[in-house]
């Protein structure tokens, strides 16, 4: 998810899961202006305490080189109560996710990666790089390219893949965000994205089953148009 999560995002680039979420609309306008008054990295992740109207806000996007005493500007976001974050050994009472934060507000007009190839085509999306690979699938798996040229046959089944985890985010909404290719790809789409609670490595070879699921809309701008749902993976 260049969150894309992606948020993410998802990115972030997200899942359904236990915790309560909401889509946070702001100000009319739908722009929010924040002072950074602590900044955190992890992964390709920016973890953000901000200051707006003097109420404090934790904010948390893509990778942005912020710093503390910065304006920024965020628009719509996706309220997490209660959220742990894994890399951080941090739970937010409230985290506010973000699919793009800027440095000014003109700036959230043409967020970062709009207009960018995007594997598995959505909404603020990661941009993943094809990789040089060919994984043969086996008797029970099948290829990327015949789920996407088939996902409508394919819609809310389970099906089994096996490819090559080329990004790997962890812990988002209780769930792993596991990015696999395996060297096919259909109308120019060669990376699928599934949500599991097993951990894998960049660059494992995996088999994993998991249901199909089309045009899942997480809020906040986060739009899959196909994603692999709780998906186990096959050892």
């Amino acid at each position: 998810m260049k969150y894309y999560l992606s948020l993410a995002f998802v990115m972030l680039l997200m899942v359904s899961c236990k915790n309560e979420t909401k889509t946070e609309t702001g100000n009319a306008a739908n722009v929010h202006k924040v002072i950074a008054q602590e900044v955190f990295h992890v992964s390709e992740y920016t973890y953000i305490r901000g200051l707006e109207d003097g109420a404090e806000k934790w904010i948390a996007g893509p990778t942005t080189d912020i710093k503390v005493g910065e304006t920024f500007y965020f628009g719509k976001s996706m309220e997490m109560p209660n959220f742990q974050s894994k890399e951080l050994n941090k739970t937010f009472e409230t985290v506010y996710f973000v699919e793009h934060i800027s440095r000014t507000e003109d700036g959230l007009k043409r967020p970062k990666g709009s207009g960018t190839s995007t594997a598995t085509t959505g909404t603020q999306r990661t941009t993943v790089e094809k990789k040089d690979i060919k994984i043969e699938a086996s008797e029970n798996t099948i290829t990327i390219a015949e789920l996407l040229k088939n996902r409508e046959t394919y819609n809310n089944k389970v099906v089994q893949l096996k490819g090559e985890v080329t990004k790997y985010n962890p812990a988002i909404m209780n769930v792993n965000w596991i990015h696999i290719q395996d060297g096919t790809e259909f109308n120019g789409v060669f990376d699928v994205t599934a949500t599991s609670t097993d951990e894998v490595t960049l660059g494992d070879i995996v088999s994993f089953k998991g249901t199909v699921v089309l045009n899942k809309d997480f809020g906040a701008g986060y739009v899959y148009d196909i994603i692999i749902e709780n998906a186990t993976i096959i050892k």
